[in-house]
């Protein structure tokens, strides 16, 4: 990465980028200096902290502050690598630490532009111990509802990126910036180097979006926005059915009109719902599903709503897992959620199996149920059974006429009952899967159309 890399700005220079105008106002912990090179007595230490403030400007590797990014105020917190390697040592600790306590206090998002190397081998296990600081200031936060953003810049690496970075709620990079727990010089000499990029760990689910710099201030303004602190939200409106079809005669129509490949699907209905969209990416397990969407996003009249809408495809494990990533965060920082039911079901493939579907698809209807935010739900497609019900909300489900429900599809339920494929109709009709059988038997409040 050149070094006038836009990911390789300085702390300062990251932090007005963001800001702008609106500038920064630096905050500094009490000081609690050192002993002579430091906690282990490593020669040179001292010579070397004076050599990295000369060079950079900087006491310590990490600057925070208030400011205001858009029209949004927050605490930012910014690596400076240029100060050795952006490391963490004690006395980075304590401004992490301070950095977390100032947005408890004052009760504001947090924002961290992190570009480190990790933790620093001058002061050992001192240095190393730190980690457990930030991740118990970073829980602090968590528990009190405030958000937590992580901008990783080149390089982010080590204990830095496994507690501020890859442990806040929303995790945005800059393109083409080194980003893995293991730095260059420790990793495999075979390794693939796409898997410590940016871009690598966008595809591996670990990043939410990587952001051009001319970008970013607005990325972060709208998510900003989308994730608080809020006062009490009210529940997510109903989208506008996307089509004009007439409620289905017979369970067959209802299937084939659920199934008709014209039909709009989620990306229609969330285009017109929300002004704005900002995806969450990935189950920060590895693994990311294309056929389900999950974000935040600001409609029209400025209300955020979270959202998790399946494509019409099978849902796979890792997409339950990032609904359920989804609805957590929403739940914590009190903001409501929709859902888009739209799959045949659950993926239930040897390989879907191998990644646990039973207990991701367990896990997603175990955050729809602890959920404290009201959760609305809108069919717009098949319901195929457990894998459309894991993120159906009890009792504020509601349905398009285009739309059917089942315990199973009518084409299994026919082979288990070992009916001909000729009855596969009149089970459809027994199963009384229509819209307007939904709404007989309770199960959705209403028809939108």
């Amino acid at each position: 990465m050149p070094a006038d890399s836009p990911a390789r700005a300085t702390a300062r220079e990251t932090i007005a980028l963001l800001t702008g105008a609106a500038g920064f106002t630096e905050h500094r912990p009490p000081s609690h200096p050192l002993p002579p090179d430091g906690p282990l007595g490593w020669a040179g230490y001292d010579a070397a902290r004076e050599r990295a403030g000369t060079r950079t400007g900087e006491e310590e590797s990490v600057v925070y502050g208030t400011g205001v990014v858009g029209d949004r105020a927050c605490v930012l917190l910014a690596f400076e690598f240029g100060f050795l390697g952006g490391s963490l040592g004690r006395l980075t600790g304590d401004r992490l630490a301070a950095a977390y306590e100032l947005a408890l206090t004052r009760r504001l998002p947090l924002l961290a532009l992190v570009a480190t190397g990790g933790s620093r081998m001058q002061e050992g296990m001192v240095a190393l111990t730190q980690l457990q600081r930030v991740a118990a200031a970073s829980t602090r936060l968590r528990a009190a509802g405030l958000p937590q953003i992580a901008v990783v810049r080149d390089p982010t690496t080590g204990g830095g990126w496994a507690t501020v970075g890859a442990g806040a709620d929303v995790v945005l990079a800059l393109p083409g910036a080194q980003v893995g727990f293991a730095g260059s010089r420790v990793r495999p000499a075979d390794a693939d180097p796409h898997a410590y990029s940016a871009e690598g760990q966008f595809a591996a689910g670990q990043v939410d979006a990587v952001v051009p710099p001319g970008e970013l201030a607005r990325a972060v303004t709208h998510w900003l926005r989308a994730l608080g602190p809020h006062g009490a939200l009210p529940a997510a409106p109903l989208p506008r059915a996307r089509s004009a079809a007439r409620l289905p005669e017979t369970g067959r129509e209802a299937v084939a009109s659920a199934r008709d490949p014209r039909r709009p699907r989620a990306e229609a209905y969330l285009a017109d719902y929300f002004g704005v969209r900002l995806p969450l990416h990935g189950d920060r397990c590895g693994g990311a599903d294309p056929g389900l969407l999950c974000g935040f996003g600001l409609r029209a009249d400025g209300l955020p709503v979270a959202y998790v809408a399946q494509c019409g495809t099978p849902t796979r494990p890792a997409g339950y897992r990032a609904a359920a990533r989804t609805i957590r965060l929403a739940d914590r920082l009190g903001v409501p959620v929709l859902t888009l039911v739209d799959t045949p079901g659950a993926a239930n493939d040897a390989e879907a199996e191998r990644a646990g579907a039973g207990a991701a698809i367990a896990d997603a209807f175990a955050a729809v149920a602890e959920a404290r935010v009201p959760v609305t739900t809108l069919v717009i497609g098949e319901g195929g059974s457990g894998g459309a019900l894991a993120l159906a909300a009890p009792d504020n489900t509601h349905v398009t006429a285009d739309s059917y429900f089942s315990v199973i599809a009518p084409e299994l339920a026919a082979a288990i009952l070992k009916r001909p494929p000729s009855e596969t109709g009149a089970t459809a009709d027994q199963l009384r899967l229509r819209p307007q059988d939904l709404l007989e038997l309770g199960f959705a409040r209403s028809i939108v159309s």
